[in-house]
């Protein structure tokens, strides 16, 4: 059975291997031993949190376990508000109207702006599922079951969610749109820039970036065309946080112009569509397929299980049971898959 549970010290090593398999461009995982191992020490430091009444700088980090061999398949995680102590940064885009009744001339230009706009409000991030994984609705419950654990842990989270969508580049990690900042604002190429991001190293944005609004038509043709546009092997995650709610509102990633969306808590799908019941532990037959998580924190367990809906309770089969860390009468959450 595929079990998502809180990360741990011990799985140090298998976030490494995600981290270089996840390639260029993956931002929140770079390969980087001292910011992987601090990511995993925030992380235990959020769950161990018994009580909390607002979101703060706490970090979720979950790994996807095969129970059956202890490997570790893949990783997800949500910030519970982000830029409160690092700045946050994106490209706002607009519209600056340049218009002259006299000479009847009327030209409505696009502008991209530095913003800090999404600051405090929690993120889905560091979604990575290695390759012979991808299969069997994996990746689906390795990003919903986060809606999940927002659904049942109110308080810890923002009342919005993002997710930025990696960019377009090439098979060398260089972006189109990157290079054109590059060429006239810095002297690092596209994945120097991006790790530096990822462990934390910011103040170059603020120090070089351009600070006032950029007309998108000065930029290179190449720059242009994937401003908003995601990585092709991004699009199976983007076309299922667009049927979970998220829309896109114009906020694109300052390196590689890969869109954010957006949505309200209360509006993602699998958060309004989720149900709270009691377990009882029986034979399942024909069972429907649902994402099911218990309803705790430190010892929080979550995985795809076939089981019985009641009116008033679930039947889940003793082995999805003991994988999840649930006993008769225990509460769960549920979502159909």
């Amino acid at each position: 059975m595929l079990v998502v549970r809180p990360i741990t010290p011990q799985d140090y090593a298998a976030l490494y291997t995600c981290a270089v398999e996840s390639g260029h461009g993956f931002t929140s995982l770079p390969v980087d031993e001292k910011l992987l191992r601090r990511r995993i020490a925030r992380a235990q430091e959020a769950f161990a949190r018994e009580q909390v009444s607002e979101p703060g700088e706490e970090g979720y980090l979950f790994v996807m376990e095969d129970t059956a061999t202890g490997e570790i398949v893949g990783c997800s995680g949500i910030e519970a508000a982000v830029g409160l102590t690092d700045a946050f940064y994106h490209y706002r885009l607009g519209k600056v109207i340049h218009h002259s009744k006299e000479l009847d001339v009327y030209n409505a230009l696009e502008t991209l702006t530095l913003c800090n706009d999404y600051t405090g409000v929690s993120e889905l991030c560091t979604l990575f599922l290695r390759e012979p994984y991808r299969k069997n609705m994996n990746g689906r419950v390795l990003s919903r079951f986060r809606m999940l654990f927002m659904a049942e842990f109110r308080k810890r989270f923002s009342q919005f969610a993002i997710a930025e969508m990696r960019g377009v580049s090439d098979v060398d990690g260089q972006s189109p749109f990157w290079g054109w900042l590059q060429k006239h604002f810095f002297s690092m190429d596209f994945t120097q820039a991006d790790y530096l991001t990822g462990i934390g190293e910011k103040t170059f944005v603020a120090e070089l970036m351009p600070r006032y609004p950029i007309y998108v038509k000065l930029l290179d043709e190449a720059a242009q065309v994937v401003i908003g546009k995601v990585h092709e092997n991004t699009r199976p995650a983007l076309r299922m946080l667009e049927n979970e709610g998220f829309r896109f509102r114009g906020y694109v990633d300052i390196f590689d112009a890969g869109p954010t969306v957006e949505v309200e808590v209360e509006n993602i799908r699998s958060v309004r569509d989720s149900r709270r019941l009691p377990v009882k532990i029986g034979v399942v037959t024909d069972g429907q397929a649902y994402i099911v998580c218990n309803t705790r924190v430190a010892d929080f367990r979550a995985g795809q299980a076939r089981i019985h809906v009641r009116d008033d309770h679930i039947v889940i089969d003793a082995e999805s049971a003991a994988g999840l860390r649930l006993k008769a009468d225990d509460a769960v959450r549920i979502v159909a898959l």
